[in-house]
């Protein structure tokens, strides 16, 4: 199933990209609009710059570990060089829904609607990471048995830790002293509603109702503390669960439309086009809609 180059392994039955493991030093190969069909970890080591992330943007400096889903937009601009550890895999290499018990990084490091996309790694877990990474590097070298199930095996830790770390750092992400009291609460109700409702409501000032909250203060303090619309959150959620339907079953795109709220197959066709920036089909054709091949 896997071919090797370098520190690269392709799926020969694809031609996809399965894992690949390497070093940025100086130049910068996120300097223009990314749409990768595959998970993307950068760990920062040096440099300062901007990141732009779905809607969002935000300052990166070292010690930062990004994580990006297949098809999320990001932009990286250096303002110093940068130096980093990149790590892409592919959902047929190894796929994070499927494996979500196991390793809980789904909703933490990827597809996370609320957090920025990365996590400030710090010391002790920095040197857990770097053993991972050397351990990865000489497995990449070798062709011995097993080589597949040590490599997930690594990465599941990889994730693991890296999701761990990043659980622990957010819980008071949305504190703040100029605040008032009430408003953390309204933004854990509001997060559990979407979780609730998100197949039935897509409308803001749904939302605001269920809250009992005027529309024009929800989207004030949505985008304070996440810095997106509450149109753009309750769209991503959609969104992340579609992708999962794609290449986790076999329904057709008119059934995850209908599931999730959606009467006109190609009105959510268009609708997934625009925030996920291909189509249902193609998402699912490169993504890796392949049942026998998820790991």
């Amino acid at each position: 199933m896997i071919q090797k180059s370098n520190h690269t392994l392709i799926n020969h039955q694809t031609g996809n990209l399965a894992f690949k493991l390497y070093s940025v030093d100086g130049t910068n190969p996120f300097d223009h609009i990314q749409r990768l069909n595959y998970y993307s970890l950068i760990w920062i080591h040096q440099g300062e710059g901007t990141l732009q992330a779905d809607f969002s943007e935000y300052n990166i400096k070292e010690g930062l570990l990004l994580a990006f889903s297949p098809y999320q937009p990001f932009l990286l601009s250096a303002e110093k060089e940068i130096t980093a550890t990149v790590i892409h895999f592919h959902s047929d290499f190894f796929c994070i829904h499927k494996h979500h018990k196991e390793i809980a990084c789904h909703g933490v490091l990827f597809n996370n609607i609320y957090d920025p996309p990365f996590v400030k790694i710090q010391e002790e877990t920095k040197n857990k990471l770097q053993i991972l990474v050397s351990q990865i590097k000489e497995e990449l070298q070798q062709t011995e048995l097993a080589q597949y199930e040590s490599l997930v095996s690594y990465l599941k830790i990889f994730l693991i830790t890296a999701s761990r770390h990043k659980a622990a750092q957010y819980p008071d992400l949305i504190k703040n002293e100029n605040i008032q009291t009430n408003e953390p609460f309204v933004l854990q109700s509001l997060k559990n509603s979407i979780e609730e409702y998100y197949k039935t409501k897509h409308s803001p000032s749904d939302y605001a109702e269920i809250l009992t909250i005027s529309p024009k203060a929800l989207a004030k303090i949505t985008k304070k503390h996440f810095n997106k619309t509450l149109t753009e959150i309750i769209s991503d959620r959609i969104i992340i669960e579609a992708k999962r339907e794609l290449y986790l079953t076999n329904k057709t795109v008119k059934e995850i439309a209908f599931e999730l709220g959606y009467d006109d197959e190609y009105y959510f066709s268009r609708f997934f086009k625009k925030n996920a920036t291909v189509s249902p089909q193609t998402y699912r054709e490169t993504v890796g809609f392949n049942k026998s091949a998820l790991v």
